[in-house]
């Protein structure tokens, strides 16, 4: 314990040199929460390492031997017309380790062409694609390592990028005690072709997370924390055309907040809070909570659910089925579903032949 705990003070220090203050950065569709299990926790789970191949997405270091042969797909239906999806594949090697392959398709649909003077020109499609090589390695029982390779490619009309990410990932897993720990730290990397000729180099969507989950032996649920965005602590932003309100209308005094809850406001968009209740073997119900994401998708005077988000999952025979509901907004929501199986599943097994015994 005593060593992961160093490992994980290194990867936070290594993190903090590369720490981006400020700016918008590229390829930010690598932020959309997948599979549907992920969405319906949060956005986040980087912390649960079983059979769930699809974790490994945010967290390289998830991937393991239960995950040889899984398969899995999802589909999210996003805001209006966009839709992304995810294909993912995991196969393990003796004494070399666990690896998985994952493509990842956002499309926006069809978006016109015009002309200064708003007369339509044309359509055209827009998509970003991932596809990500991941890699872990079980230095023993209890921690793992992990390295996912990003190959990334935009295409919006006549415009183009192409870039590379890599992320990193380090779990400690105590399976007898239900309990794992886990820091990662995502898209280090670099746009080498610009989407115009000439043009800069755009900042990759960079992020260091720490994470957490606890199972109870005799309760039914689990309980995940994660801390996102180590590597920045203002995570506010201000919207320019809607600036809050700085002095009070009736009584045209300065509004003053009180630091200890512009403090706390700051502290709590960096957490992420979910549980998952086990109801049986084979039946599942998410739960999770985002307050950065409340904050920035609640309106003014209509906050809604923004932020909460929830989901299920149950197995029928060889698939596992997971779906999740997250309020995008008072008027968007997100949906999400996730269809799992293990190839090893369909495998014949041949019964056992009984010879009879002549008395």
């Amino acid at each position: 314990m005593k060593k992961a705990i160093l490992i994980f003070i290194l990867v936070i220090s290594f993190g903090k040199s590369f720490a981006q203050v400020g700016g918008l950065a590229s390829y930010s569709y690598l932020n959309l929460p997948i599979p549907a299990r992920t969405a319906a926790l949060g956005g986040s789970s980087i912390a649960l390492k079983d059979d769930d191949i699809n974790t490994a997405f945010q967290n390289p270091a998830l991937l393991s031997s239960k995950t040889n042969n899984a398969l899995s797909g999802s589909y999210i239906n996003f805001l209006g017309a966009i839709n992304y999806g995810y294909l993912a594949y995991g196969h393990s090697f003796k004494n070399i380790g666990h690896f998985a392959v994952g493509l990842q398709d956002v499309g926006y649909g069809s978006i016109s062409e015009r002309d200064e003077y708003g007369n339509q020109l044309s359509t055209f499609k827009a998509n970003d694609y991932n596809l990500s090589l991941m890699y872990t390695y079980d230095k023993d029982s209890l921690l793992s390592y992990g390295v996912t390779l990003k190959t990334l490619y935009s295409k919006y009309g006549q415009y183009s990028s192409v870039g590379n990410a890599l992320d990193f990932g380090i779990t400690y897993n105590k399976a007898s005690k239900l309990f794992t720990l886990s820091a990662v730290i995502q898209n280090v990397g670099r746009e080498w072709k610009t989407y115009t000729v000439g043009g800069p180099h755009e900042k990759l969507p960079f992020n260091i997370l720490l994470g957490a989950s606890k199972k109870f032996k005799h309760a039914p649920f689990r309980f995940i924390l994660t801390y996102d965005y180590l590597n920045r602590w203002d995570l506010t932003y201000t919207n320019p055309n809607n600036p809050p309100a700085t002095v009070d209308p009736f009584t045209k005094e300065p509004i003053k907040q009180h630091p200890l809850r512009k403090l706390m406001d700051k502290a709590g968009r960096h957490f992420i809070v979910a549980t998952e209740i086990v109801i049986t073997k084979n039946f599942f119900i998410r739960l999770g909570f985002n307050y950065k994401m409340r904050k920035e998708l609640s309106l003014t005077d209509k906050q809604g659910i923004a932020g909460f988000s929830g989901g299920l999952g149950f197995k029928i025979s060889k698939f596992h089925f997971s779906y999740s509901y997250s309020q995008v907004s008072p008027v968007y929501s997100m949906n999400s579903l996730t269809l799992s199986t293990n190839i090893n599943s369909f495998a014949k097994v041949d019964k056992p032949v009984v010879t009879p015994v002549t008395p």
